[in-house]
């Protein structure tokens, strides 16, 4: 038999999992209904029959509760309690709680879900804020500990190379002229202080430790003996540095092994880059300046919206109160009158028996 349709569907009862409720239809309102299409504008009308202050209202609060959960559990969202509530419309259909709010003749449990669900929209907003917040001020932290420690290498740098510049000697041409000396080495030919860095280079070693080896322009001559790795094996290999605030260091520390005159001038080309280094510090610092005014700013602000927030909250509170009292059983409220009148009763009694007992005397 092949199926064509149907105009609509009529529902008698409940069933135990919401899932049935949402799919029980899903054959009437699937593609290919040529009889919805042909004969009913190409609209199914699905009806859903219940009965008022009956155990209806118990199946679809029973219902929601579930739906509720299994939506909660599948977003990752049990943390939070809230439900989506709208309006009926011929899209969505209506949702388990406007079916137990029909039902009971009450709309407070409506309410109460409307509620639930702004509040927990502003809790999410504010959580979301103040993780901003956070993040802010953790940042602004950073970037004012970074543009502290970059003023300071500024600094450094900028006597640095003013101390240089105030021994530095230049020929008649203008070039800066390389006065470096070596430790036990008393030529001052720049071949042979090359060939001489060429050798320590070459043979050297000093267990991780900078050892000085000479000096140009009251700045000393280091070298160090580095361990790295070359296709998974250890080498040992020599940098160079001058050593002023900072070390500083040129071609990474390497001594040219093929030119002594490079080798020797190893040394006065790291002063001489100096003002790169000056330059790029001074950049990052006018960065910083302009960010960390930013970062304040958001770090000082404050969620605008908590008032609004205690208010639902207060509003929630009296709204489940009186849901509350409204589902309290009648016979405890008749008990509690009728112990009441017991106790006002045997009161009397005992005082007319005290006045009767009077008169006897």
């Amino acid at each position: 038999t092949v199926l064509r349709g149907e105009e609509g569907s009529n529902a008698l009862d409940l069933p135990d999992r919401p899932s049935d409720l949402a799919q029980r239809d899903g054959r009437g309102v699937r593609a290919g209904n040529e009889i919805a299409k042909l004969y009913a504008d190409n609209k199914v009308d699905v009806i859903i029959y219940a009965v008022e202050k009956s155990l209806d209202s118990y199946k679809f609060n029973l219902l929601h509760c579930k739906q509720t959960f299994i939506s909660q559990l599948k977003s990752g969202a049990l943390g939070a309690r809230t439900i989506d509530e709208g309006a009926m419309d011929e899209k969505s259909g209506m949702n388990f709680s406007e079916y137990m709010a029909i039902l009971s003749g009450n709309t407070d449990l409506l309410d109460k879900a409307k509620l639930e669900k702004k509040i927990a929209s502003l809790e999410g907003e504010r959580k979301s804020f103040n993780k901003g917040k956070r993040d802010s001020e953790t940042k602004l932290q950073s970037k004012t500990a970074e543009l502290g420690n970059n003023k300071a290498s500024l600094k450094g740098m900028t006597e640095d190379y003013g101390k240089f510049m105030g021994k530095a000697k230049k020929d008649k041409d203008g070039n800066i002229l390389n006065l470096i000396t070596l430790d036990g080495v008393e030529s001052t030919n720049l071949e042979v202080i090359g060939k001489h860095l060429q050798m320590l280079a070459e043979k050297e070693t000093t267990g991780g430790q900078y050892k000085r080896i000479g000096e140009i322009y009251g700045f000393p001559v280091k070298i160090v003996s580095k361990t790295s790795f070359e296709n998974g094996l250890p080498f040992v290999g020599n940098r160079f540095f001058v050593e002023g605030n900072y070390k500083y260091q040129y071609n990474y520390g390497h001594i040219a092994k093929s030119d002594p005159i490079a080798a020797a001038n190893n040394f006065l080309n790291a002063l001489q880059k100096i003002p790169s280094y000056i330059e790029q510090y001074d950049s990052r610092c006018k960065a910083l300046e302009k960010e960390i005014p930013q970062l304040e700013e958001i770090a000082g602000k404050t969620w605008k919206k908590e008032e609004e927030l205690k208010g639902l909250k207060a509003e929630l509170a009296a709204l489940d109160r009186k849901i509350q009292l409204e589902l309290a059983p009648p016979q405890e409220q008749d008990t509690a009158e009728k112990h009441e009148a017991k106790n006002i009763e045997t009161e009397q009694s005992i005082v007319g028996k005290q006045a009767r007992s009077v008169c006897r005397l």
